[in-house]
């Protein structure tokens, strides 16, 4: 049985906002295991925030119960008055092993970068020797080592990401909330900082939730995933269950971003081969997940049906060691050897949407 290092059970959170009640979380249940990048996916609004504030209760829930680490953070009902808090003091010290960091770095403008790293040890047992090499060996850890005496001013974006890493990680945490912590940078450096929590990862086996409005950054680390929308989830899984196999239509929407699908399918459509595709012809989207990709199936339906599959456009990807991929096809050939084919490659499992044609 899986021992969650974190455990949201009946998560719900409302507001009072004048004489109105505002549930920004709606009985939502999350279980995070150690080790895991558990990314949480989901528009601006959509709750992801408060939820995970929830897990260190810098957000208080209105209902449910939160448990970290085998230990019962809170847990209240709705149906009673009843409510378990741990103490202050209590949670002040489990707090030092949940570390955050945000979009917008948080950083002290008149410390220095070493200051910055070194305040989140003000509360430490350490002494100042034991702190002055902490700070070092974080720095060198998230590569700033040649910035250690500048001032947040001084450092680009990404730099002042990586000092709030490092700040984060001071007391040795267990856990990292990173809150939309990409959303401020540029594509390559919002890279380079996934690369390094991917790092974090597996070189510090810490566990990770990934909250953001971008599939792009979840599909680089994250191994589950969770779509919020409006307070609840809508969609939950492995990394490769909602790539391959999206039911919601959100998660559709964000994959679709994420894999540029969507914007090759407009392209492509706009072009007079499509614009006057052939009456027989069908446009398609051929989706495909593992071994299917190994199998010559597409060279095969010329020669099974002598239907002939033109290829506009491919992307072939892997997630967690298994290639996913899209293929944009027009298949042409008689209508019932068309059936045929698509019947095959639907047997090989391989998802078919038709895009145009097929009357």
């Amino acid at each position: 049985m899986s021992n969650p290092i974190i455990a949201l059970d009946n998560i719900t959170v409302t507001f009072q906002q004048k004489k109105r009640a505002i549930t920004a979380v709606n009985n939502v249940s999350i279980h995070v295991e150690r080790g895991d990048v558990y990314g949480i996916v989901g528009y601006s609004g959509a709750g992801k925030s408060t939820l995970v504030r929830v897990i260190n209760l810098l957000q208080e829930p209105t209902s449910g119960s939160v448990v970290v680490n085998g230990e019962t953070f809170f847990q209240a009902d709705d149906t009673s008055s009843k409510k378990v808090r741990i103490a202050t003091n209590d949670l002040r010290t489990r707090r030092r092993k949940i570390g955050m960091i945000f979009q917008h770095f948080n950083l002290l403008n008149e410390r220095t970068v070493t200051e910055n790293v070194a305040f989140a040890l003000q509360h430490s047992k350490l002494t100042d020797k034991q702190r002055k090499e902490k700070v070092k060996e974080l720095l060198e850890l998230v590569d700033l080592s040649d910035r250690a005496e500048q001032y947040p001013s001084q450092l680009s974006g990404g730099q002042k990401q990586r000092v709030a890493i490092a700040r984060a990680l001071a007391n040795d945490p267990e856990i990292l909330i990173s809150d939309e912590a990409t959303s401020a940078l540029d594509p390559k450096t919002t890279n380079q900082i996934l690369a390094l929590l991917k790092k974090l990862n597996q070189e510090l086996g810490l566990t990770i939730v990934l909250i953001t409005h971008e599939m792009q950054a979840v599909k680089e680390i994250a191994n589950k995933v969770a779509v919020m929308q409006d307070g609840e989830i809508i969609e939950r899984g492995t990394l490769l269950e909602i790539f391959a196999k999206p039911t919601a239509q959100l998660t559709k929407e964000f994959i679709e971003t994420a894999t540029n699908i969507d914007k090759a399918i407009t392209t492509i459509s706009a072009q007079p081969l499509i614009q006057n595709l052939h009456d027989d012809d069908l446009f398609v989207r051929l989706s495909y997940v593992g071994d299917t990709t190994d199998e010559p199936l597409i060279a095969g339906l010329f020669r099974d049906f002598q239907v002939t599959a033109n290829i506009l456009y491919g992307n072939v990807e892997v997630l967690q060691n298994t290639p996913v991929g899209s293929l944009l096809v027009i298949l042409s050939g008689v209508p019932d050897k068309i059936k045929a084919a698509t019947s095959t490659l639907a047997d090989h499992h391989v998802e078919i949407e038709v895009l145009k044609g097929g009357k």
